[in-house]
C-alpha cells in the first residue's frame, strides 16, 4: 500500500520526501489542504525547512493529496500516538527494545507479549516500526514495571530475535 501511495509522487522526489515525513510523523491533511495534527495546522515553512525543500513543494504536495480522493481518505484519518519510550524510565516503566532478524516475520509481537505476560508484567504500549519507513526497524515494548534478567534471557531465545536491549 505504501508503495502505491509513494508511487503517485515517484516523479517528484521533493514531494515524496514530504509524503514520507507526513506519514512518519502521523500528520494529516485537512479540508483546507494543510498539513495538520488534529485541529492544529503545521506551518508548511517549518516542514520545508526540516526537509530542505521550498515551502511551495509542501503546499503542492498537501493540495495534491487533498485533491486525490484515494489519498485523502488515508491522509485525513492518519493519527499520531505518544511514544512513551523516552519518558518510560522517568515514569517507572520498563522498556524492551527488540531488533528482529527480519521485521516482516509474523508472530514476533505475539511471542514477545506471551513472554512478558509469563513474567507477570503488563504491557502499557507496543510500538513496531514499519520497515517501509525505518531502515533498522525495532519492536519497542513499554511494561508496567522493571524488566527482570530472566525475561531478557527468555526474549533472546525467541525465534527471529536478533538483539534485546532493556532500560
Amino acid at each position: 500500500m505504501w508503495q502505491q501511495i509513494l508511487g503517485k509522487f515517484r516523479r517528484y522526489p521533493a514531494q515524496e520526501k514530504v509524503v514520507r515525513l507526513i506519514l512518519s510523523r502521523g500528520f494529516q491533511i485537512n479540508e483546507r489542504g494543510r498539513v495538520a495534527s488534529g485541529s492544529i495546522e503545521i506551518p508548511h515553512a517549518q516542514i520545508a525547512k526540516e526537509l530542505d525543500v521550498d515551502r511551495r513543494v509542501v503546499d503542492t504536495t498537501a493540495m495534491a493529496i487533498r485533491e486525490d480522493p484515494d489519498l485523502w481518505k488515508i491522509f485525513k484519518n492518519v493519527r499520531s500516538v505518544p511514544f512513551l519510550a523516552d519518558v518510560a524510565p522517568v515514569l517507572g516503566l520498563g522498556v524492551i527494545e527488540i531488533t528482529p532478524v527480519d521485521a516482516r516475520q509474523t508472530g514476533l509481537l505475539g511471542n514477545v507479549a506471551i513472554a512478558v505476560a509469563k513474567h507477570g508484567l503488563s504491557i502499557r504500549q507496543a510500538v513496531s516500526d514499519d520497515p517501509f519507513f525505518v531502515e533498522d526497524p525495532k519492536l519497542t515494548i513499554i511494561t508496567e514495571g522493571k524488566i527482570p534478567g530472566e525475561l531478557v534471557t527468555l526474549l533472546k531465545e525467541i525465534e527471529g530475535v536478533k538483539k534485546v536491549t532493556v532500560e
